[in-house]
């Protein structure tokens, strides 16, 4: 192998180890095995581009287009387009999935599922750090500066991972990789000025990659640069160990901006908004569970697990405002605002959950309003919000709910219509907390609000009429591929363009509730999931759910729900109190994103559209399935056929290739024909060929080297007769026999069963005499090249001798 051939190897070799660091930003390594064949093909193109040779720029080429043709045939037909034609099934939904693996990396936490999309980008980017080690290595000859894009991919994934128990050994891959990459660079450099003496080579060393000297002893500049690469990666890893003020970086990640406090009443919680992958969710192709529970509530589809509220609105989003964190007490406090006579109603029920180990939100789902709650683990508590969340447990590290199984005891509130009606006015301290409002909140929310709910006497019917504006008869519609904006502007634009999905509806309704004067924030969380036979209910990532809370006086915090979703139950204390004769508006039409409307007969016809709405006049026929929805494109089939076909049977070409060429040889008859086949098994089975020797000497040769059994042997023997009868026999005299092919076929038996598996196995896989294919690639292409260049040279001439002839 050239030194460069072994620089390319290394450099290839350096980008995958590298890359390694890339696994702790998913859940799993599938990625990983995708990259490395796909780089190994991006660098196998520009080693024979470098060969051939190509220019510089040529060879970076050649190796874009091919990566570029190899992801488009990958991963083109797993985005969202809608184009139609091969432009589109090649560049549009492949930029499609491209800018859906970058939402997916802004909203899932890490360790990420892996996505068609996360996948994309990890395979992608190590194929660019790929490109720019290979060019900067191999075909601009400094491997030095190859080591930034190493440092660069290191440090991203260093950084977004933070760390953790594995990322010594990602750091000390990549550096044995940039360190093996150095060497082999330097060994070429070394080799171009002659031979590099060292000292004397031990008897029956095998020569290696990267040792400098004859037989495979290391020459003394090589050994050097061991010993040089071992003792700075050890100082790499054991420095930051006895120095903990240097454990950040990027052995030991980074601290977070907005670290948490760990203990103590005076700790705060600063909430990370968990609206940012809802909508993600909703959207999710592989629809996971995430939480699984059973409960004995006799209320199962109210029983909504929430994780937080958030309740303050500062012009730009919805969030949690920070607030002081309290040890978890045995019995949490009493719901604010809860009084007789709807706690004397209330009924505590018990709810037993666990959480899949790839959930890992840090705050706690359970249904609210919680009394008690028996989990294993450092959790802190927040009492405004009654939100329990994971506490600190070292540096970057803090408890979550993955793979947690725990036990939550809540109330169950039974408040009716009259009671709500009649709440008196709330606390001062509550009113004046939950009702602010941003400075620049469009005029058209308020006004919205007055229209809606005019005539309304007290702030329950006030809410009621807000809830039916967007869940019956304002016109809106459910969308979840809507932008999911939460700004001022953005309710404003969504009350314009009527459709959204749950952010939009329980923000719009937060927000117009605030400026009525009835004090209002969003909860986040689940909704009640679906039951299974076995009496458990699984929680999917597609029952995230968003809702906004109003407080009463006497009840709390309430739950409403103004979101138009199939599957959504509304409270029964927020069902308008009208006749079920009087009609609404006319229901509004689907949105491009929703499903179709099922072709089979609907509910009871006279049923009143608003109580369609509101899904009271019993479950909906099923949707029609649609044959073009669902499963891979034929396209994509025979692309994935086509790729196994091609690594299956890449390994047996040389197999093929000689049962083939056995076959058309010995179907001449021909006695030199089936001697040289003769001379090609042997030479699979180990006998290298002599074209020196007579066809006699070569016979006894390869019975001996071969050990040969008698009659294999014998019809070795045989064969070699008849082709001196065939070399000295007078013209036209016929010297073939009957026998011929399997005499033939006999002696390849005997060289088989001569052979240990092993030799016999690559006998059959990986025949030596194939390398006749490159012996007559290499002459055809040695001939047309001369055609070629006689030709030019002619063509050359040709012209040169133009003038002349136009001078005479």
């Amino acid at each position: 192998m050239s030194g460069r051939a072994k620089l390319t190897l290394f450099a290839a070799l350096a980008t995958l180890l590298t890359s390694w660091s890339l696994n702790a930003l998913v859940d799993s390594q599938a990625w990983l095995l995708q990259a490395a064949l796909l780089l190994a093909v991006q660098s196998a193109v520009g080693a024979g581009a470098r060969r051939v040779p190509l220019a510089r720029t040529l060879t970076v080429a050649a190796q874009v287009l091919t990566s570029l043709l190899l992801l488009a045939f990958l991963y083109a037909g797993k985005g969202e387009s809608h184009g139609d034609g091969p432009l589109a099934y090649l560049v549009t939904d492949f930029g499609a999935l491209f800018g859906q693996g970058v939402r997916d990396v802004g909203e899932f936490a890490i360790p990420a599922p892996l996505t068609d999309g996360i996948k994309l980008l990890l395979v992608s980017g190590v194929l660019l750090i790929g490109l720019l080690v290979d060019t900067l290595a191999v075909t601009m000859r400094t491997a030095a500066a190859a080591g930034l894009p190493l440092l660069a991919l290191y440090s991203v994934a260093s950084g977004l991972a933070g760390g953790g128990g594995a990322s010594w050994f990602a750091f000390l891959l990549a550096g044995c990789g940039y360190l093996m990459l150095l060497l082999s660079e330097g060994r070429d450099r070394l080799a171009q000025w002659g031979r590099v003496f060292g000292a004397a080579p031990r008897r029956g060393a095998a020569d290696s990659g990267l040792a400098g000297g004859a037989g495979g002893q290391a020459t003394a500049p090589v050994k050097f640069g061991r010993r040089i690469g071992a003792v700075t990666l050890g100082l790499a890893l054991a420095v930051p160990a006895v120095l903990p003020s240097l454990g950040g970086g990027l052995l030991g990640g980074t601290q977070d901006a907005a670290e948490d406090s760990g203990g103590g009443v005076g700790g705060t919680i600063s909430a990370v908004n968990p609206l940012v992958s809802l909508q993600s969710n909703l959207n999710a192709q592989d629809n996971r569970v995430v939480l699984k529970y059973r409960t004995n509530s006799p209320q199962q589809a109210d029983q909504y697990l929430r994780i937080l509220a958030l309740d303050e609105f500062n012009g730009v989003k919805w969030e949690a405002s920070g607030r002081a964190l309290v040890d978890v007490p045995e019995k949490l406090p009493e719901p604010p605002g809860l009084r007789a006579p709807v706690s004397r109603s209330a009924v505590e029920v018990t709810t037993s959950i666990s959480a899949a180990d790839y959930y890992t939100q840090r705050y706690l789902p359970m249904p609210y309003p919680a009394t008690s709650v028996e989990i294993g683990g450092k959790w802190r508590f927040e009492p405004a919000g009654r939100t329990l969340v994971g506490d600190q447990l070292g540096r970057d590290k803090f408890q979550n709910v993955q793979g947690a199984e725990y036990t939550v005891r809540s109330l169950l509130l039974k408040p009716t219509a009259q009671q709500l009606q009649s709440a008196p006015k709330p606390d001062p301290a509550v009113q004046e907390e939950y009702t602010k409002l941003p400075d620049n909140l469009p005029p058209v929310v308020a006004e919205t609000a007055r229209q809606v709910t005019q005539g309304a006497k007290d702030d329950y019917t006030r809410a009621v009429k807000l809830q039916d504006y967007f869940a019956v008869n304002g016109g809106f519609r459910y969308n979840t591929r809507t932008a999911s904006g939460t700004g001022p502007q953005a309710v404003a634009r969504f009350l314009a363009d009527k459709e959204g999905f749950c952010v939009h509806f329980a923000f719009s309704m937060a927000a117009m509730s605030r400026s009525l004067g009835i004090p209002a924030r969003v909860a986040v969380g689940f909704t009640p999931g679906e039951k299974q036979s076995d009496g458990n209910v699984n929680v999917s990532m597609r029952d995230a759910h968003a809702w906004p809370e109003l407080y009463f006086e006497g009840v709390g915090w309430t739950r409403f729900e103004p979101t138009p979703r199939s599957g959504i139950n509304i409270p029964e204390y927020s069902r308008a109190q009208t006749p079920a004769t009087q009609p609404s508006a006319p229901a509004p039409l689907p949105s491009q994103s929703v499903a179709q409307p099922s072709t089979g007969p609907s509910a009871t016809p006279e049923c009143p559209p608003n109580l369609k709405k509101l899904g009271e006049c019993g479950a909906a026929a099923p949707a029609q399935s649609t044959g073009g929805g669902g499963g891979p494109s034929v396209t994509s089939v025979l692309g994935w056929a086509a790729l196994a076909v091609a690594v299956l049977g890449l390994p047996l070409l040389p197999m093929l290739w000689r049962t083939r060429l056995r076959a058309r040889r010995l179907a001449t008859g021909e006695v030199l024909t089936a001697w040289r086949e003769v001379g090609d098994t042997a030479w699979d089975a180990g006998v290298l060929p002599d074209e020196a020797l007579s066809p006699r000497r070569a016979a006894s040769r390869i019975v001996e080297l071969g050990r040969l059994d008698e009659e294999p042997a014998a019809a070795v023997h045989r064969i070699a007769g008849a082709v001196e009868r065939a070399l000295y026999a007078p013209p036209g005299a016929e010297v073939s026999y009957p026998e011929l092919a399997d005499d033939v076929l006999l002696a390849r038996t005997g060289l088989l069963a001569s052979a240990d598996r092993l030799p016999r196995l690559r006998t059959l896989l990986l025949p030596r005499s194939a390398a006749r294919v490159a012996w007559a690639f290499s002459a055809r292409r040695s001939a047309i090249a001369a055609a070629v260049s006689t030709r030019l040279t002619t063509a050359r001439l040709r012209l040169l001798l133009l003038p002349l002839r136009g001078r005479g």
